[in-house]
């Protein structure tokens, strides 16, 4: 835990705090460190928010090697703003870095870069309740190469945007789409690192499913089409009585920390059974609830899953008891309205 300091005095940005959306508004500085050829981050430091300039033989830019994190600062109902489970994000990009042939970034250096950020710009955390600062660290091969082979030199930067809640309309049942025509990942390949790739790849089904009403996709395993694997952006979780169950960790599926959060909160808070395994899709349209969750997502419940020509239905407006405890729990906890039990929260700054 570190030592909560004391916020320079700066006057909130004047933004529309009570109608921000899940997009880019850019705020004062950003943190950049970058490598030498011999690997070697150098101290990382603060700089103004700018675009950057690169070579066009990038290896990200020609062979997408990069990854990146999610993560939020949130200002709690104690004049205080945290971060919530730092560490997580910290280690993620760790293994991420290592799948994609990348220097690993210490824990220490990504947590003082990312406390660095939100320092100096606490003025673009949303006041409690009405949003939060989303913090996007990314690594990325920044030096040029033609032939597929590592960027022989690379870069880490950390931004930040004041968001609000990611799908349009705040918490509410969201309408699903089964995809049988896609996949999000292959077996032994990055689906468990947050790899850009694997984003790029799941634009188009998105863009389909939006174009036909729905909000989001399912995605099934590549290896065995009775079982699901993820929603687009989120991991998923089905309820049945006093059992909530969500796919395994098998190397395809995205470690979530909201996911990790969310198991530890069902088993030891609420008293009820959680499984990590095989699930099919039949179990699934057969549950009482069915929620998705994610850093920025939080916990949305879904409301309908429309397999082929089938939908089933779980909820139209009323949100499932499940799901909507857990929300409460785990932004309470993130507000510091419910006892942080487990030392989640990272302080940052007092106000």
């Amino acid at each position: 835990m570190t030592t909560t300091e004391v916020a320079v005095d700066r006057p909130l940005q004047d933004l529309d705090w009570d109608n921000l959306t899940f997009s880019v508004t850019p705020t004062r500085s950003m943190w950049l460190m970058e490598c030498d050829k011999e690997l070697v981050w150098n101290k990382g430091q603060l700089e103004p928010f700018r675009n950057l300039q690169m070579s066009p033989a990038a290896g990200v830019l020609n062979y997408g090697q990069g990854a990146f994190e999610g993560m939020k600062a949130y200002h709690t109902e104690k004049n205080r703003i945290v971060l919530f489970r730092p560490e997580k994000n910290a280690r993620r990009l760790v293994d991420s870095a290592t799948r994609l042939c990348m220097p690993l970034i210490p824990e220490e250096k990504f947590i003082e870069g990312v406390e660095a950020v939100v320092r100096d710009n606490v003025d673009f955390v949303p006041p409690c309740g009405r949003g939060s600062l989303y913090i996007r660290p990314i690594l990325w091969g920044s030096g040029p190469v033609l032939g597929v082979k590592s960027a022989p030199w690379f870069s880490f930067l950390i931004y930040a945007s004041p968001v609000g809640l990611y799908f349009k309309g705040g918490l509410r049942c969201l309408n699903l789409k089964v995809s049988h025509d896609f996949h999000r990942a292959a077996p032994h390949g990055t689906g468990n690192a947050k790899a850009i790739g694997n984003y790029a790849a799941s634009l188009y089904p998105l863009m389909q499913a939006k174009e036909e009403g729905y909000d989001e996709v399912i995605y099934l395993k590549a290896a065995n089409e009775e079982l699901v694997e993820e929603v687009g952006a989120a991991n998923i979780f089905a309820v049945k009585g006093n059992k909530m169950i969500t796919p395994r960790l098998d190397g395809s599926i995205l470690p979530g920390v909201t996911r990790d959060s969310v198991l530890i909160i069902a088993g030891k808070l609420m008293g009820m059974e959680t499984e990590e395994r095989d699930v099919t899709l039949e179990e699934v349209l057969d549950a009482d609830e069915v929620f998705c969750t994610g850093t920025a997502a939080v916990v949305m419940p879904i409301g309908m899953i429309t397999d082929k020509e089938n939908t089933k239905v779980y909820c139209e407006e009323q949100i499932g008891p499940v799901a909507r405890k857990l929300y409460d729990m785990l932004t309470g906890i993130q507000k510091e309205k419910v006892e942080d039990r487990f030392d989640w929260l990272r302080p940052v700054l007092e106000i």
